[in-house]
């Protein structure tokens, strides 16, 4: 099953959403700010995207600034905490398929997890 976090004002997230739809996927799409995964997803699929929870944050148009997240003294868990209670600093778009988990941004990133066409 191929699933998107998504943000359907977002650019970037409707042009993956549209490209997994081109290759033949019929994603579960999740928007994420309204439906937000559960710490431990996000925190996996963080991890199985090789980043850091840090690296997942987005830092334009949220509240990063004025919940002070860029102290490099927050922890992992205080970061998810700042993330739970606000999804909208959650990057996007991920996506998830069988061949892995991406935060594609660039959006090119989805190539490396799109499965193969039959």
């Amino acid at each position: 099953m191929t699933t998107i976090w998504h943000n359907p004002n977002c650019s970037t997230s409707r042009r993956v959403l549209q490209t997994l739809r081109d290759a033949g996927e019929t994603p579960e799409v999740i928007d994420y700010r309204q439906t937000p995964p559960d710490r431990e997803t996000i925190r996996q699929w963080i991890t199985d995207a090789g980043l850091t929870i840090r690296q997942a944050l987005r830092r334009r148009n949220t509240p990063y600034d004025d919940l002070g997240l860029d102290d490099p003294a927050l922890t992992d868990a205080q970061l998810l905490d700042a993330v739970e209670a606000h999804p909208i600093l959650l990057e996007r778009p991920f996506v998830r398929t069988a061949q892995g988990t991406r935060l594609c941004r660039p959006e090119e990133r989805l190539q490396e997890i799109l499965p193969p066409r039959d």
